[in-house]
């Protein structure tokens, strides 16, 4: 007969052992694991390895360390993923966990408290203002509805190159004159060019806040150190940028009201700042709402809405025309082939090139394409944050991690693409395998505007004026270096930014072209 001390002790065997078994078989269903841990610091974790170009130094320590990697950026558990399939599970398949936005200081001084489309946190108020965004003001009638625009803007670019009678010319400015009126008439009702100093204001502010907000704040990382972002200035430059902004949009909403109580505004002829201020009369909160629909905005709502519509269509189209032009100086052969193509399919049209010539222009798309995945727009796409406990890519991911997708890595990824570091337009065309990749976020090898709910909703404006802008450039002109320097003496350094731009401007000698 066994003892009791036996018998204890095979209760407990058993006891142990089924325990074991249940942990066992629970770790076979849920991920225990966290992502690859980058070595850091203490206090700075790994800030200190990521250099002015976030997307190469972290594209480096992807290289070593896997493409779901874990940094802690101070006190901020931050997961970079650097794969098509990791890219795919947070933007498709696990969407809706990573819809929201984590904390930003800059974003929250510079867009009103992130009281907007791209910073807001996930919740009701941002699909209202995601819904407005598609629906009113950036879906595809509303693109087409500013074809006339586009049109008259390019025209005028063109113009002003002939003007310079086949000298050099800054085309880094010229294109900024380009983006910044042709977004102004779209986005305010006018160019603002004719006022003292505006035109030039706004240009210069756009600048300077795609650089800001392409800076790390101390505070957002170790709060204890946020004296530091005084001490370098950083707060003193938001607090002024923030406020010329916010002066800019105070005057651009007093004129719009202003006109609204002088004249009768046909609904054709709103735009987006009449019908932002149509979804109903400012209360005395301060909220505009709309009594035929549920559509309700705070006024910080409707300036975050306007300014991101302002800096997003100026710079994202500024970045990629630049980068274009410079690639196909560095390939002639390729600038012959859409150049070839583009005064076939337009023929002798006088000083516009029509939207309608665009559609049989494969080389020029293919052109845009390449350039787009060369240089993305963002090349970090704008970070994430879980709203829950959740799984990626087999490792836990914690509720409250800062996701990052490194789009610009992924676009550049060897095992995804052939010879992925040259520019080969010919793998856009359609009878190639990337033929058929779009800008909507539907194969994750590609991804210059994002994907799944926070994708850039103003993609399709961005396309239509890079396509009809470089066409009138490439149709109109033979370009060239200027004062006999080489293609190779192209600069191509980037600056990092919320957009990723040159880092010197395009300088070349545009000499009329002739039939």
């Amino acid at each position: 007969m066994l003892s009791q001390s036996s018998l204890l002790l095979i209760i407990a065997s058993w006891f142990l052992f089924f325990v074991f078994c249940l942990r066992w078989t629970r770790a076979k269903k849920t991920p225990v694991d966290h992502p690859p841990a980058v070595p850091g610091l203490p206090v700075f974790g790994n800030l200190h390895q990521i250099s002015s170009l976030p997307h190469r130094s972290l594209r480096a320590l992807a290289e070593k360390h896997g493409p779901v990697m874990l940094l802690h950026l101070g006190r901020v558990p931050t997961v970079v993923v650097s794969s098509s399939a990791g890219a795919q599970e947070v933007l498709k398949t696990r969407d809706l966990t990573f819809a929201s936005r984590p904390d930003s200081s800059l974003a929250d001084r510079l867009f009103y408290r992130s009281q907007e489309i791209l910073f807001s946190k996930y919740g009701e108020p941002w699909r209202q203002m995601r819904r407005i965004g598609v629906l009113h003001l950036l879906g595809q009638k509303q693109v087409h509805s500013f074809r006339k625009v586009r049109e008259e803007e390019a025209a005028a670019l063109v113009a002003r190159i002939r003007a310079a009678a086949g000298g050099p010319v800054n085309l880094s400015d010229m294109i900024i004159d380009f983006t910044s009126d042709l977004t102004c008439r779209v986005a305010l009702g006018r160019t603002y060019a004719d006022a003292k100093g505006c035109g030039s204001q706004l240009r210069a502010l756009s600048g300077e806040f795609m650089e800001l907000m392409g800076l790390f704040p101390v505070r957002d990382y170790i709060p204890w150190l946020a004296w530091i972002d005084w001490l370098s200035g950083l707060d003193g430059r938001a607090k002024r940028i923030g406020l010329e902004f916010d002066a800019l949009l105070e005057k651009v909403i007093a004129e719009h009201r202003r006109r609204k109580l002088t004249a009768k505004i046909d609904a054709d002829d709103m735009d987006p700042v009449d019908i932002l201020l149509s979804l109903g009369d400012s209360n005395e909160d301060g909220a505009a709402a709309s009594s035929s629909s549920n559509i309700s905005l705070t006024m910080d709502n409707i300036k975050g809405i306007i300014l991101d519509m302002i800096v997003g269509g100026t710079d994202t189209t500024t970045a990629t025309l630049e980068w274009a032009m410079a690639e196909l100086i560095r390939h002639p052969e390729e600038m012959t082939k859409v150049q070839e193509e583009i005064r076939r399919v337009a023929g002798p049209r006088g000083e516009e090139i029509r939207e309608e010539a665009l559609e049989g222009m494969e080389q020029l798309k293919a052109v845009i394409k390449e350039t787009l995945r060369l240089h993305p727009p963002g090349p970090l796409l704008l970070p994430r944050e879980s709203m829950e406990t959740t799984e990626l890519q087999g490792y836990c991911i914690p509720k409250g991690t800062r996701v990052v997708v490194n789009g610009w890595a992924i676009a550049r990824d060897p095992a995804l693409w052939d010879k992925a570091e040259e520019f080969l337009p010919e793998r856009f065309l359609v009878d190639s395998g990337a033929g058929a990749l779009d800008f909507k976020g539907i194969d994750f090898r590609y991804l210059p505007f994002g994907a799944g709910r926070r994708g850039c909703p103003g993609s399709g404006f961005a396309i239509a004026a890079l396509e009809v802008v470089l066409a009138s450039l490439l149709y109109h002109f033979d370009w060239e270096m200027p004062g006999g320097m080489t293609a190779e003496e192209m600069d191509m350094d980037e600056v990092f930014g919320l957009v990723m731009q040159k880092k010197s401007s395009v300088i070349l000698r545009g000499r009329p072209f002739k039939d």
